[in-house]
């Protein structure tokens, strides 16, 4: 989306990334948890960041209920509102992997295409983490009963149910909650993390 008016000019600082890296000790990044509501994105993400504090690393999860109790309370769930809602929290989580945090994003994103944008405009700073739950555990969790309410027709544009998800194609890491614990899910995006150099091994 081009900007809104040809007098804007981005006015760059003086203080480099390199500068807050040193001083924080680590880099700044962005790991994208996508999947199915209730495969466990936002748990994960909590959990993670719990750990990286722990450990004093600078981070923040960006939630999608949260933002959509916010910046983006005046997005619904059709296509083109899902589209906006995921390019507004890139641009939110390029000024956070900008400051050093590493940021977690936990959002359904179904759209691939809106995933692929998010990667492009965050290029190497991106990580997508799928939360590879399928839909009968996610169901059977439904841990705020939306599943049950849209199989009743009472919501619409319900990913998984009456809108789609498209799962990644090439996620950097791929977690299985059906599967894994809580801590071997977090642990694995830890171990990623120090693997990049992201973060300083314990």
């Amino acid at each position: 989306m081009p900007p809104n008016s040809k007098n804007l000019r981005w006015h760059k600082g003086s203080v480099s990334r390199k500068q807050r890296a040193e001083l924080l000790g680590h880099q700044g990044c962005c790991l994208w948890l996508t999947g199915l509501s209730g495969a466990g994105k936002s748990t994960i993400a909590r959990r993670v960041e719990q750990l990286l504090v722990e450990r004093g690393v600078h981070c923040y999860v960006l939630d999608g209920d949260n933002l959509r109790m916010g910046l983006n309370k005046d997005l619904g769930f059709k296509p083109e509102d899902r589209q906006e809602n995921i390019r507004r929290v890139t641009e939110l989580a390029r000024l956070f992997v900008d400051s050093g945090a590493v940021v977690l994003c936990a959002f359904i994103s179904p759209y691939r295409a809106d995933r692929d944008a998010a990667r492009r405009l965050l290029q190497e700073d991106f990580a997508e983490v799928f939360i590879d739950a399928d839909l009968a555990t996610c169901e059977q969790r439904d841990p705020k009963g939306l599943y049950q309410r849209a199989r009743n027709g009472e919501i619409d544009d319900f990913t998984g149910i009456s809108a789609p998800y498209q799962a990644p194609e090439n996620p950097e890491l791929s977690l299985d909650t059906g599967r894994s614990s809580l801590d071997q899910c977090a642990d694995q995006i830890l171990q990623w993390l120090e693997a990049q150099g992201l973060i300083s091994k314990l």
